[in-house]
C-alpha cells in the first residue's frame, strides 16, 4: 500500500527527474562538435596533405543554441534542490547530483571547443586510452594493441572471407523495420526505421526511431549488427527509460551512461553472434588512434595510421574526424570512442561477479533505461520499492539468462588459466 508519505517521495523524485530531462534537452554533444561537409571537401581538395581547417573560430561560428551559463546554473539548482528535498545521504539524490555534475562538465566541454581544454574535459567524462582498470592491469591502449595483433592474424586467414555489400539502405530499412516492429510490438506507437541524408554514421538511433544513411551499403551481417546494437540496446533502453513513471531521468543518459550503453551494445553484439572481426578491428584501431592523439599525434598522423591499416581515404577521414571532432587537428582527441571497449570490459567484469555471487536479478537492470553501471545497487533498491519499473524490453539472451550464466560460469575459471602456458601446450595443434 502506498502511503501519503510514499506518494510525496515519489512525486519529489518525479519532479526532479523531469527537471533533469528538461535541462539536458538543448545539450546535443555530437551535433555541436561534428565537422561539416565543407571541412571534408577542403581537406580532399588539398590532396589530404594539410591539416583540416578547424580551430576555435570555426566553432565560434557555430553557436551552441543555448546559454551555457544558464544551463549550468539550472543543473546546479537541481543538484541543490535534490539534496534539500531528498536529503544529502539519499541514494537517489546522490545519483541525481552526479548526473547534474556530469552535464555541467559536458557544457564546459562544449564551451571549450577548439581548445586544449576540450580534450582534457573529454577525458574526464569518457576516460583516456592510458587509463588502467586496476593497478598493474593493462590499459585501453594495451587492449587496442593486443586486438590488432590477434585480429591481424585472423585477417590473414582465408576461413573468414569478406562479405560484399549488396544491400541498399532502402532494403536495410525494410528489413530492420520488419524485425524491430516484431521486437517492440508492445511499445504503443512502435518504432520507425527511416532513410536519412544528414547523418555521418551508417545508422543512428533516436527516441523511437532508427535512421539509416541513404547512400550507405550493407551486407547481411551488418544489418544484423544494426538490429542488435542500435535496436535491441539503444532503442530498447530508450523505450524502457521512457516507460519509467517516476525516475524519468532514465530516459536520457549523461556521458557516464554512454560508456555503459556502448559497452552493453558491444556485449550484445558478441553474445548474439552478430559481431565479426572487422568490426572489432575497427574499434581497436580507434583506441590506438586515440592513444596516439593523446601522445601528441595530429589529424594527419592518425589519418595516415588508418590508411596503413588498409582503410580507404574516405574511411580513414571518417575515423579520424570522429577522434578530433570538437577539438582541433593538433590539440588532442575527443575520447568518446573509447566507450565501446571500456564499457564492454566493465560490463563483462560486472556480469562475471553477478554470476559468481548469484545476483542474477541485477543483470536485467542494465536495460531499465540509460543507466550507469555504478548506479545498479541504487536501481535495485528502487526496483524493490516500486519506484523503478523492470525493463519491458529485453534481448532474448537477457530475458532468458541460462545461456549467459553458463558461459560466465566457465569464464570465471577460464580467466584464471595461463595463456602463455596454453599457447605452448597447444602449439603443435595450430
Amino acid at each position: 500500500m502506498v502511503t501519503s508519505s510514499d506518494q510525496q517521495y515519489r512525486e519529489a523524485i518525479r519532479s526532479l527527474s523531469d527537471r533533469i530531462v528538461a535541462a539536458q534537452k538543448p545539450i546535443r554533444i555530437l551535433d555541436a562538435i561534428q565537422w561539416t561537409a565543407p571541412v571534408r571537401e577542403d581537406f580532399f581538395a588539398r590532396g589530404c596533405r594539410e591539416q583540416p581547417a578547424v580551430d576555435a573560430e570555426y566553432y565560434r561560428q557555430r553557436p551552441l543554441g543555448f546559454d551555457p551559463a544558464a544551463v549550468r546554473g539550472e543543473f546546479h539548482a537541481i543538484q541543490r534542490d535534490a539534496v534539500k528535498t531528498l536529503g544529502q545521504f539519499n541514494p537517489v539524490a546522490k545519483v541525481m547530483a552526479r548526473i547534474c555534475r556530469e552535464y555541467q562538465m559536458a557544457v564546459r566541454m562544449l564551451e571549450a571547443r577548439g581548445s586544449a581544454d576540450f580534450s582534457q574535459l573529454s577525458q574526464e567524462l569518457y576516460g583516456a586510452a592510458s587509463d588502467a582498470f586496476h593497478a598493474g592491469d593493462p590499459s585501453l591502449a594495451d587492449l587496442g594493441a593486443l586486438m590488432a595483433d590477434t585480429l591481424g592474424n585472423i585477417d590473414r586467414s582465408e576461413a573468414l572471407r569478406p562479405e560484399p555489400k549488396t544491400i541498399t539502405a532502402a532494403q536495410a530499412v525494410a528489413t530492420l523495420q520488419q524485425r524491430l516492429s516484431a521486437v517492440f510490438a508492445d511499445s504503443g506507437g512502435g518504432v520507425r526505421v527511416l532513410l536519412d541524408d544528414g547523418i555521418v554514421a551508417d545508422a543512428a538511433a533516436g527516441a523511437d526511431y532508427l535512421k539509416v544513411r541513404r547512400d550507405a551499403m550493407f551486407n547481411a551481417r551488418e544489418v544484423r549488427l544494426l538490429e542488435v546494437h542500435e535496436g535491441w540496446v539503444h532503442l530498447g533502453t530508450t523505450l524502457n527509460g521512457q516507460a519509467q513513471s517516476v525516475c524519468t531521468f532514465l530516459s536520457k543518459g549523461p556521458p557516464s551512461a554512454t560508456v555503459t550503453q556502448e559497452g552493453l551494445a558491444i556485449l550484445m553484439e558478441i553474445i548474439a553472434f552478430a559481431s565479426y572481426p572487422a568490426r572489432l578491428r575497427k574499434l581497436g584501431n580507434r583506441v590506438r588512434a586515440i592513444a596516439m592523439a593523446e601522445d601528441g599525434a595530429t589529424f594527419l598522423d592518425c589519418f595516415g595510421f588508418f590508411r596503413e591499416q588498409g582503410f580507404s581515404d574516405d574511411e580513414a577521414y571518417n575515423h579520424t574526424a570522429r577522434i578530433f571532432r570538437g577539438s582541433a587537428p593538433e590539440l588532442g582527441p575527443f575520447t568518446k570512442d573509447l566507450s565501446y571497449n571500456r564499457g564492454f570490459i566493465l560490463l563483462y567484469n560486472f556480469l562475471q561477479l553477478a554470476v559468481r555471487r548469484g545476483r542474477l536479478e541485477r543483470i536485467p537492470l542494465l536495460f531499465c533505461g540509460k543507466v550507469t553501471l555504478e548506479d545498479i545497487p541504487v536501481l535495485a533498491q528502487l526496483q524493490e520499492e516500486g519506484i523503478v519499473e523492470p525493463p519491458r524490453f529485453l534481448p532474448p539472451q537477457i530475458a532468458d539468462l541460462n545461456g549467459l550464466v553458463s558461459w560466465m560460469a566457465y569464464g570465471n575459471f577460464l580467466g584464471r588459466l595461463n595463456l602463455d602456458r596454453i599457447e605452448a601446450d597447444y602449439a603443435h595443434l595450430v
